[in-house]
């Protein structure tokens, strides 16, 4: 649902232009992320071990899990945390609009130093209620992943769109599932194949609508230069010509016009006096 949220937020602060290319590739990323989940959930996967397909249920445990105690409330905690995504990320594009603009070392320090101050209070009351328990990844490598993807993240979504960067997360489910084909041998169905496609389309179609629109203000900046540089050598032609004039009737002797005749008001002044 992040899709849905940072186009309409994207579109409402001019931060990314509204089209049915657009909202077409998001429900289409949308979908194929409920067929993928749908297969991994629905179906019973299976492995290739020494040659013979096997039933991944072996290895792992298959103990139902508890219902969940609150399962709107879990809904709707999700739904605010995909608006709230979608804010976060218009809102940087927004602000900073490109990576030159500011230091970002600064930046993603004065991030942390927010996180720290503001966001691990909370934590830590989850934890000790026994609401929500806290815990650090027990592979460090798995903390050098997350720390990597969001530098990269913010990164990307500075160089190209809000939409693109969300659209481009969705790539993470029908991706862990084809780690799973190339590490594990594991056998999916066809409703994957079909959701992963969709997601890849979705996401596609969302980079060339992308790369159109910044080819098309490319091409509309490139003009409004040309434009501005035959105006400034316009009025630096007209300024030299207004200076030429007024040079050649500084240096015209007395009595003369600028053109070279006698002046027409010596007689009168004769007369008069």
């Amino acid at each position: 649902m992040s899709g849905f949220f940072t186009l309409a937020i994207g579109a409402i602060l001019k931060t990314e232009t509204f089209s049915a290319l657009k909202l077409v590739a998001v429900c289409a990323s949308v979908i194929g992320v409920i067929l993928v989940s749908e297969s991994d959930r629905g179906e019973t996967p299976h492995v290739l071990l020494n040659g013979n397909l096997v039933s991944s249920n072996t290895f792992i445990d298959t103990t139902e899990p508890t219902a969940p105690a609150a399962p709107l409330f879990g809904d709707f905690l999700a739904l605010m945390s995909a608006l709230f995504y979608g804010c976060y990320t218009v809102l940087l594009k927004v602000r900073i609009q490109n990576e030159s603009r500011v230091n970002m070392s600064l930046f993603f320090g004065f991030v942390g130093l927010f996180n720290l101050v503001l966001l691990w209070p909370m934590f830590g009351v989850l934890h000790w209620t026994g609401v929500e328990p806290f815990e650090l990844p027990k592979d460090s490598k798995v903390i050098w992943m997350i720390g990597v993807n969001a530098i990269i993240g913010t990164f990307v979504m500075l160089m190209t769109s809000p939409l693109v960067v969300t659209l481009g997360l969705s790539l993470t489910i029908p991706l862990a599932l084809l780690g799973d084909v190339v590490g594990y041998g594991r056998v999916l169905g066809a409703a994957y194949w079909v959701g992963a496609g969709l997601v890849l389309a979705g996401f596609f179609g969302v980079n060339g609508v992308a790369l159109s629109e910044r080819d098309e203000s490319d091409r509309q900046e490139e003009v409004a230069i040309r434009s501005a540089a035959s105006c400034t050598t316009a009025a630096v032609a007209a300024s030299a010509l207004v200076s030429d004039e007024r040079d050649d009737r500084m240096a015209a002797p007395v009595g003369a016009s600028p053109t070279g005749g006698s002046d027409e008001r010596e007689p009168l002044l004769r007369s008069t006096s």
